[in-house]
């Protein structure tokens, strides 16, 4: 019985390893960039002009550079973000998702991805800041 629930312990132990690393891997494919965040308002947006249900719950969405805004096709993309440097050390654990709503409104723009302030505030402890990110398409 006790031999039992060891080896199930220790498959369960297993799967949360390989399920984490796994997360990792998918970071590890992403590119690096730039975020920072925006003050609203948010509306009008590129993508759907004054729609207020453009914006997912939670407020977690983004304004894209030139590099990510593909003529527009980046519209509704998701991205994982995470902070991974900046000044002071600004990042939090975890990462994020959030959904290209805009194009960055700044020429040039001062990031790859401009952040929410809901959503910036997930991945920095310093709100002004402007911190590095891995950033996959999800």
């Amino acid at each position: 019985m006790l031999f039992t629930q060891i080896t199930r312990m220790r498959s369960i132990i297993a799967i949360i390893i390989v399920a984490w690393l796994c997360v990792d891997i998918l970071l590890i494919k992403g590119d690096v960039g730039t975020a920072t965040s925006y003050d609203p308002p948010y509306l009008p947006t590129k993508c759907s002009g004054y729609d207020q249900n453009q914006f997912p719950e939670g407020g977690l969405f983004a304004a894209a550079s030139n590099g990510i805004w593909d003529n527009g096709a980046a519209c509704g993309r998701r991205y994982r973000i995470r902070c991974i440097s900046g000044l002071k050390r600004p990042c939090k654990d975890g990462s994020i998702v959030v959904e290209v709503v805009d194009i960055c409104r700044n020429n040039p723009c001062p990031a790859t991805l401009v952040l929410s302030n809901t959503a910036f505030n997930c991945i920095s402890n310093i709100p002004s800041a402007k911190v590095n990110v891995e950033y996959a398409q999800i």
